[in-house]
């Protein structure tokens, strides 16, 4: 068996040492964001002014909108799911065996992705029927 040397275990690291400072950076970042928005509410309560549940609810959570996400993830994962299994038809004509764990895993993508998208609908539907949410 013949060696990489030293340049692949070097390679490696610095592959797994730059993932490990973006997840680091962030994770960084996210928390920096919701301390600035803790602040700010901390800010209106001690200046006095009138807090509404609107207000204090779009700094908290960030103005996300969990419907609108799920859709997103839900389309991704309907998209990636042909691609899968094209993937696994090009494959097969290298390996067999290729196909059917593909035609699965495209299988299992186009179920998640259905799922994200009746979750954002149910999602959406219990945001108008609380009047919580802009959901739509």
């Amino acid at each position: 068996m013949e060696t990489l040397g030293i340049g692949a275990g070097l390679g490696a690291i610095a592959f797994w040492g730059f993932l490990a400072a973006v997840v680091g950076i962030g994770v960084w970042h996210d928390i920096r964001k919701r301390e600035a928005r803790h602040e700010t509410l901390r800010r209106l309560v001690e200046s006095g002014r009138p807090v509404d549940h609107l207000l204090t609810g779009g700094l908290l959570d960030g103005g996300r909108r969990l419907d609108r996400n799920l859709k997103a993830a839900g389309l991704i994962l309907l998209f990636a799911a042909p691609g899968l299994a094209l993937l696994g038809w090009f494959l097969a004509r290298l390996a067999a065996w290729a196909l059917p764990p593909l035609l699965g895993a495209a299988a299992l993508a186009a179920c998640i992705g259905v799922g994200c998208l009746v979750a954002a609908a149910a999602v959406a539907r219990s945001d108008r029927e609380d009047g919580t949410g802009a959901a739509g």
